[in-house]
């Protein structure tokens, strides 16, 4: 063998180099039988015996995430007996009677990838091993499929295995030689069953094995570390320690983990194996006592087969050896992650590991004040708040308290050190005294982009002398829930603060405008939107002019009651003009309130503001919204002039926080669970799948309106026709 062989037909070097590609070239080219493989050792070329068997050739998919490949364009090395192959050569050969191998693990290596090519999984079978040292004298490694399985084993079972074998003769047998190489002594290539489907072949026992076995290997070699995704054969310390690297990185991908099944010693108990499942695994059994249930728990288990498995090892440590990283459902995503189950836990495990530490330690300095003596310190110095260029005019038209404009300043400077996307603006007057402040985050900045189509400036406040000038910018987002976009504190109430307000705001949101704004009826502020605003709907918000009514008529609601209601009603239950219009002449009529100004006054100006007027124009039905939140009644207090203003903004703080958490439950609870439909109508099923479930809802409650509509009379009128209806209301 150390001399060249000649060959006794014509081969080109291509076929050499063909011999020689390893498992994980590209395969490619025309199928054509293979009468003669060639085969490169030690440099020289040598032909093959014609009896020795050749490989069929047929389609396998050797990677389940790759292309399926052609075996027939592959030059499969069959060796002469005497051959030795050397230990680490990834060759797909055919086996041979007298072939060697370095080990008796590179031999199982080398049969099992020959089985994988043709599509059996091969098993450890038969060893004999030296008396004196133990040592392995021989071995048989057979088809997966040899022999039968006794039948007293099964008789017993209430769910019996598999048939699996089916006396399949198909073996290896190799035997140690004295100069320490394994020689094979006996290869049988026949068997008495069907080959395994090429794109299923990775599935097979052996297969999984050798993967795991060269994972472990390339886990061991490489130097990298952990790079936070799971990988076959990756190796832990303990149990525990799995667990928490699949939950985080079950954090970074979007889903919550569940200790599913696990295996223990029946010596001493320790876990040999054990199951980390999506919390979506599996299905519900239905069980009979759920028909009685009034309320059911939701459905959350979808079939999920995301997993890893880890088992332990002889050296103590747990590797993994499965893991399936595709889910059958949506990811949760980032801004939701801390409402899945798992991730709630890992948080309060942090929690009370932080809690321990801070018991141990007195007086800890946080990383804040370690690397910063004093906020102005930690400012970026590139970054002013400070608008020079729109200095007002005049001086502003309200003082602060003394003390007041450094606490705002340090309040803001210290949320822009934590955060650089917050965004905050100063407004000097002809005194170079802070006359105004708006500010917006990066959430806020991002809801404004979402749902930035209705504008609500809420100028409520404005109207009481007692308290601070504070005016949020408000929305609603996809759950009819109240979003705050920015805010500002204004100590001058003149048309050029209101105009740098927008600008600004407009500053803060790349230059987006809203398609409709709702304000209060002020002049001051109409004239500003006209002017830096002035393509957009300009309505008068309803539920400003009833936080006005309540100051203007506040005498009467103390003592009427009845009158309070009826008012209500006429602000906020009436979409039709003409039902509008009688509800206010009958809560005049039946409260005397004609000679009233104020009631006459802004009657007159109804298109501006009532419901039933300019109903084209989208307004996201904010009046509700704020009918229902209690965002600027919470604040009341703490707007008073006599009150600290650290406490009013950190209380904003908190509010603001409260509403992005009822965003993320609305959320989460929207992804884990549907609302239910009012009857199998395939336009509601759609509906359901496109909207939020509070939308919905409302779609659905119109949906239902509509069917109990019931035409009474049709009047023909020439060309026309004339119906009138009415809706009869569900008993």
């Amino acid at each position: 063998m150390g001399e060249g062989c000649k060959s006794s037909e014509t081969s080109s070097p291509e076929k050499s180099r063909e011999a020689t590609e390893s498992e994980n070239d590209s395969w490619s080219g025309s199928a054509s039988l293979v009468e003669k493989s060639v085969v490169e050792i030690n440099g020289d070329e040598c032909q093959a015996p014609p009896e020795i068997p050749l490989v069929n050739k047929y389609e396998m998919n050797v990677d389940s995430e790759q292309e399926s490949q052609s075996l027939d364009s592959v030059s499969v090395d069959v060796l002469v007996p005497g051959v030795h192959v050397k230990d680490g050569e990834d060759l797909f050969m055919v086996p041979a009677v007298g072939m060697e191998f370095e080990s008796e693990e590179h031999a199982y290596k080398c049969y099992s990838r020959y089985a994988v090519l043709e599509g059996f999984s091969i098993r450890k079978d038969f060893v004999n091993k030296s008396r004196v040292t133990g040592a392995v004298v021989s071995r048989r490694f057979t088809c997966y499929r040899q022999g039968y399985r006794p039948s007293k084993h099964t008789m017993n079972t209430r769910k019996p295995r598999k048939e699996t074998r089916t006396g399949c003769l198909a073996h290896m047998t190799i035997a140690w030689q004295p100069y320490g190489k394994f020689r094979v002594t006996n290869f049988e290539n026949k068997h008495n069953h069907e080959f395994v489907n090429p794109s299923t072949a990775h599935l097979l026992p052996s297969q999984k094995r050798l993967a795991f076995a060269e994972a472990v290997e390339a886990d061991l070699d490489s130097s990298s570390g952990v790079d936070g995704v799971p990988k076959l054969g990756m190796g832990f310390e303990s149990e525990d320690h799995a667990y928490e690297f699949y939950n985080s990185y079950a954090g970074q991908v979007g889903f919550s983990v569940r200790k599913d099944y696990v295996n223990r010693s029946k010596i001493d108990g320790a876990v040999v194996s054990r199951r980390f499942t999506c919390f979506r695994e599996g299905f519900c059994q239905k069980d009979k006592r759920d028909l009685n249930i009034k309320r059911p728990r939701k459905e959350t288990r979808i079939g999920c087969l995301a997993q890893l498995v880890i088992s332990h090892q002889s050296d103590g440590s747990y590797r993994v050896t499965n893991f399936e990283e595709k889910h059958n459902h949506e990811l949760v995503a980032a801004c939701r992650i801390r409402m899945l189950r798992s991730q709630k836990r890992l948080v309060a495990a942090q929690i009370a590991e932080g809690n321990a530490i801070e018991g141990r330690k007195i007086q800890l300095k946080s990383a804040y004040e370690v690397s910063c003596n004093s906020i102005e310190d930690c400012v970026d110095h590139a970054y002013d708040p400070v608008d020079r260029r729109s200095k007002l005019i005049s001086k502003r038209t309200r003082e602060m308290r003394d003390g007041e404009a450094e606490k705002i300043q340090q309040y803001f400077q210290g949320k822009k050190v934590k955060n650089p996307s917050f965004f905050y603006a100063i407004q000097l007057d002809a005194d170079n005294q802070i006359a105004n402040i708006f500010w917006t985050d990066a959430k806020m900045v991002m809801d404004y982009s979402d749902f930035g189509d209705v504008l609500c400036f809420d100028t409520t406040y404005r109207i009481n002398e007692d308290c601070r000038l504070f005016s949020p910018f408000v929305g609603v987002n996809h759950h009819r829930q109240m979003v705050i976009f920015g805010a500002a504190l204004l100590y001058d109430e003149t048309v050029d603060s209101f105009k740098w307000l927008f600008q600004k705001f407009l500053e803060a949101m790349s230059g987006k405008k809203p398609k409709t704004i709702l304000t209060d009826q002020d002049e001051i502020v109409s004239e500003a939107i006209s002017s830096i605003l002035p393509d957009i709907n300009q309505r008068v918000c309803v539920w400003h002019v009833y936080q006005r009514a309540l100051k203007q008529l506040s005498h009467m609601f103390i003592g009427s009651p009845p009158f309070v209601n009826d008012l209500l009603s006429c602000f906020f239950d009436h979409e039709e003009e003409e039902d509008f219009i009688a509800s206010w002449n009958h809560m005049m009529d039946l409260h005397g309130v004609w000679d009233n100004e104020w009631l006459n006054k802004i009657f007159k100006t109804r298109e501006q503001w009532a419901i039933a007027y300019k109903r084209h124009i989208f307004c996201a039905d904010i009046k509700s919204v704020q009918l229902r939140g209690s965002f600027i009644l919470n604040l009341k207090k703490y707007l008073k002039s006599d009150s600290d203003v650290l406490s009013f903004l950190k209380q904003l703080g908190k509010m603001v926080n409260d509403c992005h958490h009822k965003e993320l439950e609305a959320n989460y609870d929207m992804s884990q669970n549907m609302p239910k439909l009012m009857g199998d109508v395939i336009l509601l099923k759609y509906a359901r799948d496109a909207y939020t479930p509070r939308i919905f809802e409302l779609l659905q409650q119109e949906y239902e309106t509509c069917l109990n509509i019931v035409v009474n009379q049709c009047i023909e009128n020439g060309s026309l026709l004339e119906y009138k209806s009415q809706h009869i209301r569900p008993t």
